[in-house]
C-alpha cells in the first residue's frame, strides 16, 4: 500500500470533495479517485458515501481515518528525525565578503537544524571554487560572479549583488549626480586580490574605455581596503554588503558609478550530478530565504 493513497484519503476527508482534494494535491481527479478505489479494494469496504451534494466518511472510513493520520504522522516524524541526525562533512567554497557579511546567520540556522553536520567554509577564489566543484571536491559553492554557464555545473541565482565604488568623504566626485568611466581618468584605487572577478571586470572596463588608472595598494582583506580608502589613499570597488555600515556612519561615501559590464550575482553552484541530501537541500533553502529577506529590506 502506497502512502500516497493515504494522503489522498485524508485530503478527500478534509475537503469532502474529490475535486478540491485533487487540486490541493496537484493531481487530476481521476488519480485521486483511483487512490481511494485501491484503498477500498485493499480493505474490502466503502470509505465515502454521498448524500445529494454532500460527502462523508462511512463508519469504516472514520476508523481508518484515525489510523491513517497516525501512520502519516509517524512517517513524517521519522523523516524529520533521521534527516536531522545526518552527520558528516559539508564542504563549501565561498569568498571572504560572503563569509563575513552574508553567511554567518545562515550557518547559524543551519547548525540548529543539523547539529551533527560539520560545516566547513573554505575562502577561495571563484575560479578555484568552480574547478573544485567540477572535480567533485566541494559539495557546494557560494560565489559572487557573473551568472555561471557551464555544462557540468548547476547554478542557482540568489540575488544581484550591488558593487559600489567607495571613496573618503569629500572626494571630488562625491557630489556628482553620476560618474562614468571617463570621469575616473588617473584614478588611484585600492585593489582587491588579482583573482577577484569584479576587480578584473572593473579594470577591463577602464582599459576598454582608455582610462588610465593606478593601483596604490592591493589587499585580500576587505577591512584593510576600507581603512585605506577612509584615509584617502584611493577609492575601492567593493560589494555593497561589505560597506553598508561605513556608508551609514559616514566614514565612506559611495560614488554614483554603475555600468552594465559590472553586474554580479550571488549564486549557488554545485555539480549537476551532485546528490542533494537533506542537509544540502536545507542549506539551499536557507540561502534563498536570507537573500530574499535582504532584498526586501533593501527596498
Amino acid at each position: 500500500m502506497d502512502l500516497i493513497y493515504l494522503r489522498s484519503f485524508l485530503e478527500v476527508a478534509r475537503c469532502q470533495s474529490f475535486t478540491k482534494a485533487a487540486e490541493n494535491l496537484g493531481y487530476v481527479q481521476s488519480s485521486v479517485t483511483t487512490h481511494i478505489q485501491k484503498l477500498e479494494n485493499e480493505y474490502g469496504v466503502v470509505l465515502f458515501e454521498r448524500f445529494g451534494r454532500t460527502m462523508r466518511l462511512t463508519s469504516e472510513g472514520e476508523q481508518l481515518h484515525r489510523y491513517f493520520e497516525q501512520i502519516i504522522a509517524l512517517y513524517d516524524d521519522s523523516k524529520h528525525l533521521i534527516s536531522r541526525q545526518i552527520s558528516g562533512h559539508l564542504d563549501i567554497g565561498t569568498i571572504e565578503s560572503l563569509v563575513a557579511y552574508f553567511l554567518p546567520p545562515v550557518f547559524n540556522r543551519f547548525r540548529q537544524a543539523f547539529p551533527q553536520m560539520n560545516l566547513q567554509a573554505l575562502p577561495l577564489a571563484e575560479p578555484h571554487i568552480l574547478q573544485l566543484i567540477r572535480a567533485g571536491e566541494l559539495d557546494i559553492g557560494i560565489i559572487m560572479d557573473r551568472l555561471v554557464c557551464d555544462e557540468d555545473i548547476e547554478t542557482i541565482p540568489l540575488r544581484q549583488e550591488p558593487l559600489v565604488l567607495v571613496a573618503p568623504p569629500g572626494h571630488p566626485l562625491a557630489g556628482a549626480k553620476s560618474v562614468h568611466a571617463k570621469d575616473l581618468h588617473d584614478l588611484s584605487y585600492i585593489a582587491t586580490e588579482q583573482t577577484c572577478t569584479y576587480r578584473a571586470a572593473f579594470e577591463n572596463l577602464l582599459t576598454a574605455q582608455g582610462v588610465a588608472y593606478q593601483i596604490q595598494h592591493e589587499f585580500g582583506s576587505l577591512e584593510a581596503i576600507k581603512r585605506l580608502v577612509g584615509y584617502g589613499l584611493g577609492v575601492g570597488l567593493l560589494p555593497r554588503i561589505a560597506v553598508d555600515r561605513e556608508l551609514a556612519e559616514g566614514h565612506l561615501v559611495a560614488l554614483p558609478f554603475a555600468h552594465p559590464d559590472i553586474t554580479f550575482y550571488t549564486q549557488i553552484v554545485l555539480h549537476r550530478k551532485k546528490w542533494k541530501n537533506p542537509a544540502i537541500r536545507h542549506l539551499i533553502e536557507l540561502l534563498a530565504e536570507a537573500a530574499e529577506t535582504d532584498k526586501r529590506l533593501a527596498r
